[in-house]
């Protein structure tokens, strides 16, 4: 049998990058997508097999261009995604939904469509679509991103329903907080202060490993097992608004 391929969207950092090393251990040849080619080019460089390429999930003819390369393709990690903002809806601009929401959303159902065929050909696909606890409840500021993650996490259960009965599983994994280096940087558009007080006094956010560690151990089940759906989040989160912080 031929050596088990992923393709992972968002692969140049974070939860996507820590991924690609985490499937790759699990003895997957990924394939790593990312608008950064120089970041997904040096982190190919040290994975075995892994193959990068430039993609913008928002890009539809770039998607479908990128699947007529693929030879096979048995499990589609949708990671890219990301806030941008964090205001009220009655002031939020709505430049920041659309590209959230054609990011996180379309984002998923191009990549989605372009690979479903070679992931049903495969025989035991895996689509995962990594979702957040936003897309599961609301919490002040995080409307336009809450409204997005709500969008994916109803592609993903809507897609397991008319996939009833095809080799193809379909996994969400949603993470609550988790500290990486650039999520609440580029919410909160380069500001350190405020990136850095998202996670004031929480002893021990999770970490893209912890995250890439759960969608490692959700692909690699048995083909007839489905993690629906999967929340993680730190001990010291209770809910998207209740959070213990030292003093």
């Amino acid at each position: 049998m031929s050596t088990r391929t992923a393709v992972i969207t968002g692969a140049s950092s974070g939860i996507g990058a820590a991924t690609a090393r985490r499937l790759t251990a699990e003895g997957y040849r990924v394939v790593l997508t990312a608008r950064r080619a120089d970041r997904i080019t040096a982190l190919a460089e040290e994975l075995p097999g892994a193959r990068a390429h430039a993609l913008d999930v928002t890009d539809r003819a770039a998607v479908d261009a990128f699947a007529a390369t693929l030879d096979r393709v048995d499990v589609l990690i949708n990671n890219a995604g990301g806030a941008h903002g964090a205001d009220p809806v009655a002031t939020a601009d709505p430049a920041d939904w659309r590209t959230m929401y054609e990011v996180n959303v379309l984002g998923v159902l191009h990549m989605t469509q372009a690979l479903l065929p070679a992931l049903t050909a495969s025989g035991d696909g895996t689509v995962l679509i990594l979702s957040s606890t936003a897309a599961l409840g609301t919490y002040e500021g995080g409307s336009g991103y809450a409204a997005a993650k709500h969008g994916a996490h109803a592609v993903a259960e809507t897609l397991r329903l008319e996939l009833c009965g095809q080799p193809v599983r379909v996994i969400e994994i949603a993470p609550g907080m988790v500290r990486t280096d650039e999520f609440a940087l580029t919410r909160f558009r380069g500001d350190r202060a405020k990136a850095d007080a998202v996670y004031a006094g929480v002893a021990e956010p999770l970490t893209a490993e912890d995250v890439a560690d759960t969608i490692g151990w959700a692909v690699t089940r048995p083909p007839h097992v489905n993690v629906d759906l999967l929340v993680v989040r730190p001990r010291a989160q209770a809910s998207n608004y209740k959070v213990h912080r030292q003093a």
